[in-house]
């Protein structure tokens, strides 16, 4: 007889505790190998594709696109192939493999096929059974059961309160501050969903009470006229928000900017590239010159500890930059850069805006930076007063570089001009040492040569 296995969505690293559902690459009743792929997700970090360690039948999907699944979740469950000396997958009657997947799972009742997929209480208690979502053709593999996505649990009704509800939803709720208990719920059997915290969100928002739904939606319900809408934050979004937002509660941020003559740095620049060798690019040179600053400067590549007694100072330079992805601004990681040559950073530069451009870039690349570089001039932009990368301790922006009237030895000049900022965590250092860092860079753009002391 075939095991049933069970694969829980394990955890992607980097404190991630869940993942939201993009696209399932699997179908039930379909064979897969060892460590094939079986959904695609997305983290608060990346778009990942989560391989499953059982090779035989999938039996069952956990989880509608859209949906978040936490760590240790059901992924899938698969009739794995049986053992040696017991008769192979293809030659198990249908009616025993059956038997085999259609046993009840822990907390999920048994399958009721004939219900159209729509779910049905269990007795007289709270549990509930789900049912199939797709089927497969009799001459393969059996009708198995799909079991609906984790957050969908019927809840026990007891005094108008839910006795059980998602943890996603709870946290949602908690978090929005939504009483569960004025929700109407537009689930089976009066289950509370997301969409219906959403609702209840966007009615506190719009000054309104919620209004009960009379059917599951998966976006936000409509607001009164007028009124606009409300877009859920989930994914890199909302970890971009979440972080952010605690960068801006807990640093107290100052921020110091300085034009700079950047004429001679571009003319390096091309002298650089008219010789054979890979391209070395103006966000490269910047970096060499964050890496030799922060030598100068070790405060400013430190970071200040959890519980606020103390600074980290950090022995290594783990330089993140801003770079424009598909799924949004995100900031790759350079690592060890205080160790790479000029050449070596603006070929990592180039592999990471790449992989981050395509969506390719993995979650580890994306954690860890020390100092971060923002060439926010990409957007047309000369200045920016940028929140912190919680929890670095320091930022440099660079603005567009563009020609503009300049006095240069005495004598006006169109140079090409850029803005320095520099954002930095008041709490490592004082205004010396920011203005001592921003006036080194701003030395080294318009004199280059100034960075052979220090190499």
């Amino acid at each position: 007889m075939p095991v049933v296995r069970e694969f829980t969505l394990p955890d992607l690293g980097e404190g991630l505790t869940e993942a939201e559902v993009v696209r399932w690459l699997v179908e039930v009743g379909e064979v897969i190998a060892i460590d094939q792929p079986v959904v695609e997700v997305e983290t608060a970090k990346a778009v990942v594709e989560v391989p499953c360690p059982y090779g035989g039948v999938v039996t069952a999907l956990f989880g509608a696109v859209g949906e978040e699944v936490l760590v240790g979740a059901p992924l899938v469950t698969v009739a794995v192939s049986p053992g040696e000396g017991e008769p192979p997958l293809a030659a198990v009657p249908v009616v025993e493999l059956a038997a085999a997947v259609e046993r009840p799972l822990v907390g999920y009742g048994v399958a009721e096929p004939d219900r159209g997929g729509r779910r049905r209480r269990v007795g007289g208690g709270g549990a509930s059974a789900p049912v199939a979502r797709a089927a497969v053709p009799a001459a393969s593999v059996p009708t198995v059961p799909v079991p609906v996505p984790v957050a969908a649990v019927v809840p026990v009704v007891a005094g108008g309160v839910p006795a059980v509800i998602s943890p996603l939803v709870r946290r949602l709720a908690r978090e929005q501050g939504v009483e569960l208990a004025a929700v109407a719920g537009s689930g089976p059997d009066g289950l509370i969903m997301r969409a219906d915290v959403e609702r209840a969100v966007a009615a506190k928002v719009a000054g309104a009470p919620a209004a009960p739904a009379v059917a599951p939606v998966e976006a936000v319900g409509a607001l009164p006229s007028g009124a606009g809408s409300v877009v859920p934050l989930r994914g890199l979004r909302k970890a971009v928000a979440e972080k952010l937002g605690r960068s801006h509660r807990e640093i107290p941020a100052a921020t110091c900017w300085v034009d700079a003559d950047a004429t001679e740095l571009m003319a390096l620049r091309r002298q650089l590239n008219a010789v054979p060798g890979p391209k070395v690019s103006v966000l490269a040179l910047l970096a060499r010159i964050c890496t030799v600053g922060l030598e100068r400067f070790p405060d400013l590549n430190s970071s200040v500890t959890p519980d606020g007694s103390g600074i980290l100072r950090h022995s290594a330079v783990h330089l993140g930059f801003a770079a424009q992805g598909e799924r949004g601004l995100v900031v790759p990681v350079v690592r060890d850069a205080q160790r790479l040559t000029t050449e070596q950073l603006g070929e990592e530069l180039g592999r990471l805006t790449e992989a981050a451009r395509t969506g390719a870039i993995a979650p580890a690349e994306l954690t860890g930076g020390t100092f971060t570089l923002n060439n926010y001039g990409v957007f047309g932009v000369d200045g920016s007063t940028p929140i912190l990368n919680h929890p670095e301790a320091a930022m440099l922006g660079v603005g567009r570089i563009v020609a503009k009237p300049w006095v240069h030895q005495g004598e006006l000049a169109v140079r090409e001009v850029t803005q320095l900022s520099f954002t930095f965590d008041h709490r490592v250092c004082d205004g010396g040492t920011a203005g001592g860092f921003l006036r080194f860079v701003a030395d080294c753009v318009e004199q280059p040569g100034v960075l052979l002391r220090r190499l």
